[in-house]
């Protein structure tokens, strides 16, 4: 390769590894052109399967800034899948085809500038998929959501309830229920035995004044002669 191709490689990798959100190192020793068409195919639009040089990507690794999470990696045939999409489903990808095809060895990666491990890889392939999450994420507000409007309807009911028990326990307290408004009491008294003893007497009294001598009109009072 000529030193300008070699300056060309090395820069494209370089901007490969600064913008994609990741990049899992394998070595693919022994698989056919035929199953690394068919492991590009299994990523999609999630990642992009390269087959690298091991020189040319530790400077490209070094410029970077990730030599100390993958220079140890480039050893042997290296293959870079670089995540584009989602890290999860590339994860995945990964995963499934190295279990049909043993040939393919997760070495390991980095995500976001960390590295991972091929243990920690695969923990991330067992994850759901970034809608699967949105969309619980989104399930649990809602409920989280309608649980608040609830409360908050119910308030109102709640204090006036609150209040209420307040108001019959200082009454209770106080001893006896509020006096009953006036025009009841006065009703109340004019309907017991002893009021209407008082008007019966009144009356019989009235009767007798009535009929008494000093009431009637004298003999001959008004008359001429």
């Amino acid at each position: 390769m000529a030193n300008a191709e070699k300056v060309a490689a090395v820069a494209e990798l370089t901007e490969r590894f600064r913008d994609s959100s990741g990049a899992v190192l394998t070595e693919y020793r022994g698989l056919t052109v035929a199953q690394l068409a068919e492991l590009r195919r299994s990523l999609g639009g999630n990642a992009t399967f390269t087959v690298v040089k091991n020189t040319l990507t530790k400077i490209a690794v070094n410029e970077a800034g990730l030599d100390e999470q993958l220079s140890s990696m480039l050893v042997g045939p290296s293959a870079i899948a670089f995540v584009d999409g989602d890290v999860v489903e590339a994860a995945k990808g990964l995963r499934d085809f190295a279990r049909a095809n043993p040939l393919l060895v997760i070495k390991g990666g980095v995500l976001d500038g960390k590295a991972m491990s091929p243990s920690e890889i695969t923990k991330l392939a067992d994850l759901e998929p970034r809608e699967v999450l949105l969309a619980k994420l989104a399930g649990a507000m809602k409920a989280s959501l309608a649980g608040a409007a609830a409360t908050f309807n119910a308030l109102p009911v709640q204090m006036a309830q609150i209040a209420e028990a307040l108001r019959a326990k200082r009454a209770e307290a106080e001893g006896g229920a509020p006096e009953a408004p006036a025009a009841e009491a006065s009703a109340a008294e004019a309907s017991t035995p002893e009021a209407g003893a008082a008007e019966a007497n009144a009356a019989e009294a009235s009767a007798s004044e009535a009929g008494s001598p000093d009431a009637q009109t004298a003999p001959g009072d008004g008359d001429e002669g």
